[in-house]
């Protein structure tokens, strides 16, 4: 009988360890600057390189991980420190995902070093997929890329909106329709190389959180790229094209599984965040003495407390599932990348928002992080899928209806 274990291995545990100390000595003494600068925290980014916790080594070492569990565990503690500054050090790595997993091996030598620089000079990536009038309708995307075969170029035309590192990326990769009648099965990747003329953002985006995460509306005007900066290859494109255009099976369904094993990812970062504010309240609670004694022996304040931390603990037991069963292609028959995600996304919200209120009218001063928490757990239940969205994925998933 194969032994079952929820306990760590010394690998996992060492790596928890690591990115912890470097969020509590390095990221969390700095989040508060950085987010009321709203600017990239380009020397802590800097300082995380040093140490290896920034570029493809370290990614590939976590999605080389059996279990699928380092990179959530991972990316629960650096957001632990800060989600503003964890989405900076994190944020290429779906620009690097998306090289990864389409491109050629030519591709990926060629621009997943890019996506990170050097450690004297770092650089960013961003995966622009997002448009105005296409977030959770993939199908609706209106950015356009056109082939030239007298050059062997792309042309690439549209606007994509809340890019992470849009505009002050090196590499961008862009998703855009080379077949609009096939909706979401029409869509390819391609990468825009440094440099290149007719890319630009205009400003960075004001936020509500995750204000030290750069983020940008990204316009391509006429942008020319090489015909091998179309992730995958002319060859590969053609085919999955025609195999659409006969009906069959193809990229659209592949697409949607690259979010859904993107999703126990996101769930993780916002456990991080939901974490901070839970361990921030119940050392608050222990030392604020109200009428004689500490506020947690209020029975109010002490059955909160235990409610964050179940929901806490529930909501990782969903993403260490979804990422064992993403690692190990096992199928999501019933959403759970999504489950994880929607569960997670709405404890960090509940438990942040329970935090503030536990401190009272301290809680919603800058003088505690729990007011900087609350507004950075709003976004895990609109980005990389709506809680709607994962409510429609999942209750598709177990009805085998179209739901809409």
């Amino acid at each position: 009988m194969t032994e079952f274990s929820l306990d760590l291995n010394e690998e996992q545990r060492d790596l928890r360890d690591w990115v912890h100390g470097f969020a509590a000595e390095v990221v969390r003494p700095a989040a508060a600057e950085w987010d009321a600068r709203e600017e990239t925290p380009w020397p802590i980014i800097q300082e995380a390189a040093k140490i290896g916790l920034y570029g493809f080594e370290f990614l590939a070492t976590c999605w080389a991980d059996p279990t699928g569990l380092s990179l959530p565990i991972a990316s629960e503690e650096l957001f632990w420190g800060d989600a503003g500054i964890g989405l900076s050090i994190f944020g290429s790595s779906l620009a690097v995902a998306a090289i990864y997993g389409t491109g050629t091996p030519d591709q990926m030598v060629e621009w997943v070093p890019q996506c990170f620089g050097t450690v004297d000079a770092p650089a960013v990536a961003a995966f622009c997929t997002t448009e105005p009038e296409a977030g959770s309708d993939v199908s609706a995307m209106r950015s356009r890329a056109v082939y030239d075969e007298a050059t062997d170029e792309w042309v690439l035309t549209g606007q994509k909106a809340y890019a992470t590192n849009g505009g002050i990326a090196g590499v961008h990769v862009v998703t855009a329709s080379v077949d609009p009648e096939l909706g979401s099965r029409g869509q390819a990747a391609f990468v825009v190389p440094p440099g290149t003329a007719g890319l630009h953002a205009t400003r960075k985006l004001k936020k509500l959180g995750l204000r030290a995460s750069h983020t940008a509306d990204v316009f391509l005007d006429d942008v020319r790229v090489p015909g091998r900066c179309l992730l995958g290859g002319k060859d590969a494109l053609d085919e999955r094209l025609a195999r659409a255009r006969s009906g069959q099976r193809s990229s659209g369904q592949a697409a949607m599984r690259t979010f859904e094993l993107s999703r126990p990812t996101v769930g993780a970062q916002a456990l991080g965040v939901a974490r901070a504010a839970y361990e921030y309240a119940l050392d608050y609670a222990k030392d604020r003495v109200q009428f004689g004694r500490p506020i947690i022996a209020n029975q109010a304040v002490a059955f909160a407390l235990a409610d964050m931390k179940m929901e806490i603990d529930a909501a990782r037991l969903l993403v260490w599932r979804a990422s064992w069963m993403g690692r190990n292609n096992r199928p999501f028959t019933a959403g759970e990348g999504s489950m994880s995600k929607l569960k997670a996304g709405e404890v960090a919200v509940s438990v942040t928002d329970r935090a503030v209120q536990l401190l009272g009218g301290a809680g919603f001063l800058r003088d505690h992080p729990v007011e900087r928490w609350y507004r950075d757990a709003k976004i895990y239940t609109i980005f990389e899928g709506t809680s709607e969205i994962q409510r429609l994925v999942i209750s598709r998933a177990i009805s085998g209806v179209q739901i809409r």
